[in-house]
C-alpha cells in the first residue's frame, strides 16, 4: 500500500525552522507507519538567508513571499514558525486557501487573535495543531499517564517553573523576542506558555488565577544581528526599550480543585533551560526536569515503609510513548525528538481524518490564562479565566 504524503510548505527559517525541518526529515526514517511529510519550500524575508536554510535542511525551493506560498496547490500543509507577530495573518489566510495548518506558539499576539485563528480553521474544515512539543517527551507522557489512571490519586498540587538566563547580560541586545507588538510578551508568553500547556495537558483547566511581573532591565543596545536566543549588538550604540516582562509568577486554582504555582523567567542565573513541574497526589508525585528528559521521578505512597521515596524512571524502554522507534533502551533521546513526535501526530491525525492534538483550541485556551494573568498583574487582584 503506497504511504500518503503530505506537502510541507514552511514560513520561518531560524531556530524553530530548524527544529521542524529535521522533524521531517527524520521522522520517515523512525516512524515508518504514518504519512510522509514532503519539504516542498521554505519561505522567509531574507532572500539569502532563506536560500541557504533551503539547502542546508534539505527544502526543495525557496521563496520570500509567504502570501504566494499558501496559495500553492501543491502545498498541502501550512507550517508557521515566524515570530508571534506574523502568526495571525498568515494563518487566516492559509485556512482561506484550504490548507492544514502547524502554528508555533503562542499562537497569536492576543486572545482575540487567536480565537479568530480557531475560527478560521474550523470554518475552512482544516486540520490544526499548536507547536507544543514539551508535551511529547516520553517522560511527560508517563506522567500523563500515571496521572490518567489514577495511580497519583487525587491531585492536590501542581507547581511548574520555566528558568533561562540568557539575557541577564544588560548589554545583552534588544533581540524581537523583548519587543511586545513582535512576541506579545516576554518570559510569560514564551516559556509560561509551555508551562500552561502543560498544567492543562496533565491536570486539567484554570479557573482562576493571580501574577505578577517584573521587567528588570528596561533599555538595552539594538541588535546588528540576531538569530536563535542569539544577538549581535554594540553597548556603545543606540538603545530601544525592552517592552515585556523578564519574569512573571502567578497562581493558579484548577477546576478539580487542585492548586497551582508558576514562575518563568530569563534571569535566573545557571538554568539554561530548566523546564521543570511536579505532581503531588494522594497516592504519588510525580517530578520531571526537561534538562534531564529522559527521565521521571515517581513516588508512590503505598511502597513499603523502608523502600519509600522518589526513584528513577528512564522512559526509554519499549513501554514508554514513542520509544520503541528510536534506540535500545538506556540509550536517550533529545530535544530534537520532541518535535519528531510532534509531527508524528499531525502525520496521523492527517492520515486518520481527525484533528491533532493540541489544536488551536488549546492554544486558545492557553493565550487565554496568559492574558488572565496579564490582567491580574495589571489590576493587582485575582481573575476568574472565563472573564475573558
Amino acid at each position: 500500500m503506497e504511504q500518503q504524503q503530505v506537502r510541507i510548505g514552511m514560513i520561518g527559517y531560524k531556530f524553530m525552522g530548524k527544529a521542524h525541518s529535521h522533524a521531517y526529515r527524520d521522522l520517515p526514517m523512525f516512524f515508518p507507519n504514518t504519512a510522509v511529510p514532503v519539504m516542498k519550500a521554505i519561505c522567509g524575508r531574507n532572500e539569502e538567508g532563506v536560500r541557504q536554510a533551503a539547502r542546508q535542511f534539505g527544502w526543495e525551493e525557496a521563496v520570500v513571499d509567504w502570501r504566494e506560498l499558501v496559495e500553492r496547490d501543491d502545498i498541502d500543509v501550512v507550517d508557521i514558525n515566524a515570530p508571534s507577530d506574523a502568526h495571525h495573518a498568515i494563518a487566516l489566510a492559509a485556512a482561506r486557501a484550504g490548507k492544514h495548518l502547524f502554528c508555533e506558539k503562542p499562537l497569536a499576539l492576543t486572545l482575540a487573535d487567536s480565537r479568530e485563528m480557531l475560527q478560521a480553521a474550523e470554518s475552512a474544515g482544516v486540520k490544526h495543531m499548536v507547536g507544543f512539543n514539551y508535551r511529547f517527551a516520553p517522560a511527560v507522557q508517563l506522567a500523563k499517564k500515571l496521572v490518567e489512571e489514577g495511580r497519583l490519586g487525587r491531585i492536590f498540587h501542581f507547581r511548574a517553573w520555566f528558568l533561562q538566563d540568557w539575557i541577564v547580560d544588560p548589554e545583552f541586545p534588544l533581540v524581537w523576542r523583548l519587543q511586545k507588538e513582535i512576541a506579545g510578551s516576554g518570559a510569560h508568553g514564551d516559556l509560561g506558555a509551555h508551562l500552561i500547556d502543560l498544567a492543562h495537558f496533565l491536570v486539567g483547566d484554570m479557573t482562576e488565577v493571580v501574577g505578577m511581573s517584573d521587567t528588570f532591565i528596561k533599555e538595552r543596545p539594538l541588535p546588528s544581528s540576531m538569530t536563535g536566543l542569539s544577538a549581535k549588538g554594540s553597548s556603545d550604540g543606540p538603545r530601544g526599550e525592552v517592552t515585556v516582562d523578564d519574569a512573571t509568577l502567578f497562581l493558579a486554582r484548577f477546576a478539580s480543585g487542585a492548586l497551582g504555582s508558576f514562575e518563568a523567567t530569563r534571569f535566573a542565573s545557571g538554568h539554561r533551560c530548566t523546564n521543570s513541574f511536579e505532581i503531588n497526589g494522594s497516592k504519588g508525585s510525580v517530578k520531571f526536569d526537561f534538562e534531564r528528559m529522559n527521565e521521571l521521578q515517581v513516588y508512590f505512597t503505598d511502597d513499603a515503609a523502608d523502600v519509600q521515596g522518589f526513584r528513577r524512571v528512564l522512559a526509554t524502554d519499549p513501554a514508554h510513548a514513542y520509544a520503541d522507534a528510536w534506540w535500545p533502551p538506556g540509550h536517550t533521546i533529545g530535544y530534537e525528538h520532541t518535535f519528531i513526535h510532534e509531527v508524528v501526530e499531525l502525520m496521523d491525525a492527517i492520515r486518520e481524518d481527525r484533528q491533532p492534538v493540541p489544536n488551536f483550541r488549546d492554544g486558545v485556551k492557553c493565550q487565554q490564562v496568559l492574558e488572565a494573568v496579564e490582567l491580574s498583574v495589571a489590576e493587582k487582584r485575582w481573575v476568574n479565566v472565563n472573564e475573558l
